[in-house]
């Protein structure tokens, strides 16, 4: 991994695309990935977990837009951890998680719709609705969201 002002992906045809401002992550083609899965890969795993079981304590606190927060956050966590375990880099931002998500989705036939599906629901619902706009209604779907963000993060898992 090559830090340098601008998060780039290699294209297939082997040069670097600039995706963002932060860290350079190489991610391969398909055919030719690496799993990258150090220790800083399982912590970072780890990570999420811990803000997702906080998420659901500052739900059963009947804290919803801190909770929504936090499970928000698990998932960025578990993303970063699957951007780091394929290409060895780890995003700076929550943007370019997002963008070096995107690219991992198109070049990497096995990370599937649902999970990119689950990201985007998580970052505009529960970042941005709820957390940021206090929008947290109706609170049962946002409830089932913060839940279930435990699936998202094994889904990543399951990637590595």
């Amino acid at each position: 991994m090559a830090l340098s002002k601008g998060i780039t992906s290699q294209n297939r045809l082997g040069r670097l695309q600039s995706i963002s401002r932060g860290v350079s992550i190489h991610i391969h083609d398909g055919a030719s990935a690496r799993m990258v899965a150090t220790d800083r890969v399982w912590e970072t795993f780890a990570d999420a977990r811990a803000l997702h079981a906080s998420s659901l304590e500052r739900l059963e606190a009947g804290d919803i837009r801190d909770a929504a927060e936090k499970a928000w956050c698990a998932a960025r966590r578990a993303t970063d951890a699957l951007i780091l375990a394929r290409t060895g880099g780890l995003p700076p931002t929550s943007s370019a998680t997002s963008k070096a998500f995107r690219l991992l989705r198109r070049q990497h036939e096995d990370i599937d719709s649902a999970l990119s599906r689950g990201y985007a629901e998580r970052i505009r619902f529960l970042h941005g609705d709820c957390f940021y706009d206090g929008q947290c209604d109706p609170l049962e779907d946002t409830e089932i969201l913060i839940r279930s963000t435990s699936e998202y993060i094994e889904g990543a898992e399951n990637l590595v």
